[in-house]
């Protein structure tokens, strides 16, 4: 994996960033999730083109809660998923929103255990 210098002054587009730090499988989803503004650079909306550096920070809608990272370092390739791990740290608030949200779906209802019947027969 190419990691870039933090002295680099050029940056990293955030669609690209997004897809080599793991956050999404493709870049395409990653294009998408920018459009529909659940990605955040330093609290505005961004566009995919807008280039990240390091100490920016990057909020991201979760199923459920809302992620925000400190970019650490820069990437244009995708690679391994610990060095990948690498490029962010989570916030404090992000890591103890995380822990409220598995907290709540672990306390939820199994869905599964709301269907009274099963599927329906051809008779039915």
């Amino acid at each position: 994996m190419s990691t870039k210098d933090a002295s680099d002054d050029d940056g990293v587009r955030l669609d690209k960033w997004l897809w080599a730090a793991r956050f999404f499988k493709t870049r395409a989803l990653a294009v998408e999730a920018v459009e529909k503004h659940r990605v955040d650079l330093n609290g505005q909306p961004a566009k995919q083109g807008r280039d990240v550096r390091p100490g920016d920070r990057i909020g991201l809608a979760q199923a459920g809660w809302r992620r925000e990272v400190e970019i650490l370092g820069l990437s244009m390739t995708r690679g391994p998923a610990p060095v990948a791990q690498t490029l962010y740290r989570d916030t404090e608030q992000s890591l103890r929103d995380a822990a409220a949200a598995a907290e709540r779906r672990r306390l939820s209802p199994e869905p599964a255990n709301t269907i009274e019947q099963g599927r329906p027969t051809k008779k039915d």
